[in-house]
Parts: C-alpha cells; structure tokens; sequence
C-alpha cells in the first residue's frame, strides 16, 4: 500500500501541517527539521502529488535557475550556492541552460509560469534583459552577472567597470603600453568591462585596440590570430570571460610565441586551468559563492516585501596576479623586436 503524509508525519515526529509546509515551500523550516522529514519520506516512500499540490497553491516551492552556459564554471559555482540557499529554506531548484540563446530563454520563461515557480534567478542575453521590462512576468526576478538597461529588475553582478580599471592599471605598472581587449557580445557584462577598459586606457594614456565576439573560444581564438598578425602586434591581451580567456591562450600557442615573452595575457575568471598554464595567468577573480547567495537573499526578501523597489548589487573582484603579466622590461631585451613604449601613447587602434 502506498503511504500518505500521515505517515511521514508520524515517523518525523511532527504534525501533518508543518511536513506540508516544508514540502510545498509555503514557510521556511530549519535545516534539520528539513532533513528529518526527509528521511521520513525515505523511510516511508512517501511521493507527493505534486500536480495536485500546484493546483492548490499559489507556487511550486521552486526556484528556476535560468544559466547562459552550464560548461562555464562560473555558472556552475553560481549555481551551487544557490542550490545550497534554496536546500536550507525548503526550496526545490529547476536548472534550465540557455547557451546564451534568446529563443530559449522565452521557453524557460514560459516553463518558469507553467511550473508556477516561486522565483527565478535568470542570466539573460542582452537581447532578453533589454526586453525584460515589457514583459508580463508572474513571478520575482533577480539577475546574476547580466542587468538590464533600465534597472526594473533586482541585480546582483561584479563590478566589471572596476575590475577592468584594475587589470589595466596592474598592466600599465608592469610597463605594458599596447594592450588589446577581447570582450563577449552577447551580454551586458562585456559591454561594462570593455567601458572599464576605455576609461581606464583613457585615463593611463594606453594605446588599445578593442574587439567584440560571440562568448565562444573559437571566436576568440580567430580574433587574436589576427591581432597577432600586425606588424605591430599587442604587447598584452585582455579576455572578459573564462571561455575568451582560454581562446586568446590557444591563439598564442598556435602563433607559436610564448606568454609573457612573446604576449602577457590577463583575463576573467579564475578557473582552476588558469594558474597551470605556462607561469600561470593573472585574472579577476569574481566572489561566485557570494554572488549566488546575494541573489538568493534578495530573491527571499522579494518574496516577504513584493513593494521594495529594484536593487543592484556590485560585489567587488580581486586581481589574482601571476606569471603571465611579468613586468615586461623583464623580457623586452630577450626579444628586441618588441619596443619599449613612451610613457604616454596617445589612444587610438594600432
């Protein structure tokens, strides 16, 4: 015979109402009154009607976590701490991977109604934040990584103006002078660091060449192989994500030149690979487990006040410095054909 919620309620040692209210996300219950019920379930082999469940309640005590690309790890991490947030208030999570794709990112928004989530934690495209706005959405919306132009949603995102300002000002101290910017176009982030970038060359006097590319490894390998070929080629690359970071690596290996020697690279993100390759590259390190847990604070006070007004909240990066940013007055007389720069080059393409 199957067994019912009594029964759960009978081997947990609590009463019916508080395993509904656990189960159906309606009111937060503790850690470990969560996990007793759990083994409860276990022990029972309990399994609620959730569709009759949704038909009796406003919500699905879901969270839908909508990712841009599930194979960068900055999403994972993300996604884990949400994960543990949502687990310690009750909260069930639904992972929906969008490869930084407008039309299913619709899709994952309908399924998000249907499901009756309680919330959405959403990584858009530019092309959907720009909308976001003009949509009818049932449910609160909190950003990750990505805003939208009008700032009608709540935010949670690194402060990528700054975090560029930091990477260029450590080049600039390390004697670098031509330094080129490979950013992702499909998102608001890239569009912040690439501004960081201008201001930031502006301000130092830096001679920059910038480029815009779909969020691919192969796009921003192409890209850098042409920047490469100049008679006057950068003395320093600059990737706005992980997955660019990786492409400008693969170019500078197939010119057949060496980092920092040949070409210092910096970058976003500090994935494990980074410190393994060559001397190990200097990136920007985002507060991931802090980004996902900030999204899920706001998304829970969004829940209990529906009034408050829209939040962006920028969390800072912090410069991890390595090998391939070496001070280039280091390894300019191993490779004469680079040419030590003036203090101050004026800012144009080369």
């Amino acid at each position: 015979m199957s067994s019912s919620i009594k029964d759960v309620a009978r081997v947990a040692g609590v009463s019916v109402a508080t395993v509904s209210r656990a189960l159906s996300g309606v009111a937060a219950v503790s850690p470990k009154l969560m996990a007793r019920i759990e083994a409860a379930i276990h022990e029972t082999g309990y399994r609620p009607n959730l569709s009759a469940r949704r038909l009796r309640s406003r919500h699905s005590g879901t969270i839908g976590l909508i990712l841009a690309d599930l194979r960068n790890p900055f999403f994972t991490a993300v996604s884990r701490a949400v994960e543990d947030v949502a687990y310690q208030h009750g909260l069930r999570v639904i992972l929906c991977n969008t490869d930084e794709n407008p039309d299913k990112e619709a899709i994952y928004l309908k399924l998000m109604e249907e499901e009756r989530v309680t919330g959405v934690i959403f990584a858009p495209t530019r092309q959907t934040a720009q909308t976001l706005d003009q949509r009818d959405i049932g449910f609160p919306l909190v950003l990750i990584d990505r805003v939208s132009p009008h700032g009608q949603q709540d935010a949670v995102v690194l402060d990528n103006s700054a975090a560029s300002a930091m990477l260029m000002e450590h080049l600039h101290a390390q004697g670098y002078r031509r330094i080129a910017g490979i950013f992702g176009n499909a998102s608001s982030s890239g569009i912040e660091r690439h501004d960081g970038f201008v201001a930031a060359a502006q301000r130092l006097g830096l001679q920059i060449q910038t480029a815009f590319v779909p969020p691919q490894i192969e796009a921003a390998q192409t890209e850098v192989r042409r920047l490469l070929d100049c008679s006057e080629r950068p003395q320093a690359v600059i990737a706005s994500n992980g997955l660019l970071l990786m492409g400008v690596v693969r170019a500078v290996r197939a010119a057949g030149l060496t980092i920092p020697d040949d070409v210092a690279v910096a970058g976003f993100d500090n994935e494990s690979w980074t410190e393994l390759v060559g001397p190990g590259l200097t990136v920007i390190e985002q507060p991931l487990e802090a980004i996902g847990r900030t999204a899920m604070s706001i998304l829970l006070e969004r829940l209990d006040n529906p009034a408050l007004p829209p939040r962006k909240v920028l969390l800072g990066g912090r410069c991890v410095v390595r090998g391939s940013t070496a001070a280039l007055v280091l390894h300019a007389q191993a490779h004469a054909r680079v040419k030590p720069a003036a203090d101050s080059i004026p800012h144009q393409a080369f």
